[in-house]
């Protein structure tokens, strides 16, 4: 049952609605946590931690039990079908977590749900946000049910079509194009490529992303012009088949989960909106391109717990103001290199050579080697 008044009510229990209830907990205060959904999603859909924010977790309980969970992938390696363009190593990182951790949403999902529980926290299920009425002193939220919720803050962590965005006016600019369409899947393949390491092929159709998972699975996106409505396992083995390994080709014996999406890169207007704050999906999208997405929504969550219990324990609220400052320029340089990274295929066949070119140059040099593991890993400014 939904309390009548509480100080911070989160609306998603994603991972960064998760992340935000359990560093809140950590500090002593009991956020309401909403979803719409009666049970956790049990699919993968994100599928990696990096190592940048297994720092973060690390703070609040999360990234130890997280870890050993995962399957620890110790290089990124860029490839156009059996060719090794760029291998980003990760053994070096500045980190006790010198690796990208492959593992399932659902995983991530349980393991904050489990701290946030062991804390004393819990998520209401199934509640779907309708109404949302500010003033000066907070917000009345307004469920399909019929309930109210009186709060001091309201916490957007409902994703990328997020109700309290829209419910708050807040903008969510971008471009009107129909947006990238992906294809993603968890399969079983035999495969020669290695178990320890998450691969990105460059293609002239579009990017495609083949990541190993704990349970035997391979993690596969992909862009595409047009994704079917019911993906199936021949969708997939076209994709591995026109733009995966060539010499020894992949072969898909069972499609485990699929489904498909289409991204826009974009960003809201504001983080903050008097008393509603926003984080994760619902303040920024962009594309799958070097699994940053949710971690940079996890990070989002950990700054907005520590953020919202300073203010709550006395702090001013123009701290807030602060967290909304500096999140939001981080998500716009994820969005700049998630778009790099995909227009790495999209360039034209005669400049192809020279990014190839390029790409092996950067691979034996050992100092962009790091900075490229540095980028992809996460690791923020101090203070953010």
């Amino acid at each position: 049952m939904l309390p009548e008044r509480t100080d911070v009510l989160v609306v998603g229990a994603g991972p960064t609605g998760l992340a935000v209830a359990a560093t809140l907990a950590g500090h002593g205060v009991t956020a309401t946590v909403v979803d719409r959904l009666a049970t956790p999603p049990v699919t993968s859909r994100a599928a990696v931690v990096h190592a940048g924010t297994l720092e973060v977790l690390d703070r609040i309980g999360v990234a130890a039990p997280l870890a050993a969970r995962g399957l620890p992938s110790r290089r990124f390696t860029v490839r156009e079908r059996d060719r090794v363009l760029l291998t980003v190593p990760f053994d070096r990182l500045p980190s006790r977590y010198p690796y990208a951790l492959l593992v399932s949403q659902a995983e991530t999902e349980a393991v904050l749900a489990d701290r946030l529980a062991a804390l004393g926290g819990r998520v209401l299920r199934p509640y779907e946000l309708t109404g949302l009425d500010l003033d000066g002193g907070g917000a009345t939220a307004t469920f399909a049910g019929g309930e109210k919720v009186r709060t001091r803050w309201v916490v957007g962590a409902d994703g990328m079509r997020s109700p309290v965005r829209e419910l708050a006016g807040i903008d969510f600019g971008g471009p009107t194009d129909p947006g990238e369409s992906f294809l993603l899947a968890d399969i079983r393949v035999d495969s020669a490529l290695p178990r320890d390491q998450v691969n990105l092929f460059l293609a002239p159709r579009g990017p495609l992303v083949w990541a190993p998972l704990p349970d035997g699975t391979v993690r596969v996106v992909a862009s595409v012009p047009d994704a079917p409505r019911e993906p199936q396992a021949r969708h997939f083995q076209d994709l591995l088949d026109e733009r995966g390994p060539a010499r020894r080709p992949d072969r898909v014996t069972d499609v485990r989960w699929s489904s498909r999406f289409r991204i826009h890169h974009r960003i809201a207007g504001t983080y903050r909106s008097g008393p509603v704050l926003l984080a994760g999906d619902a303040a920024h999208v962009h594309s799958p391109a070097g699994g940053q997405g949710m971690n940079l929504g996890l990070r989002d969550g950990v700054a907005l717990g520590d953020t919202l219990a300073a203010v709550l324990a006395g702090g001013p609220d123009a701290l807030l103001d602060g967290y909304a400052a500096a999140r939001r320029p981080l998500a716009e340089e994820v969005l700049g290199f998630a778009a790099g990274l995909t227009r790495l295929t999209a360039v034209p066949p005669a400049t192809r050579p020279l990014r190839d070119l390029l790409l092996r140059g950067a691979s034996v040099l050992p100092p962009v080697r790091q900075r490229l593991a540095v980028r992809l890993a996460g690791f923020e400014p101090t203070g953010r």
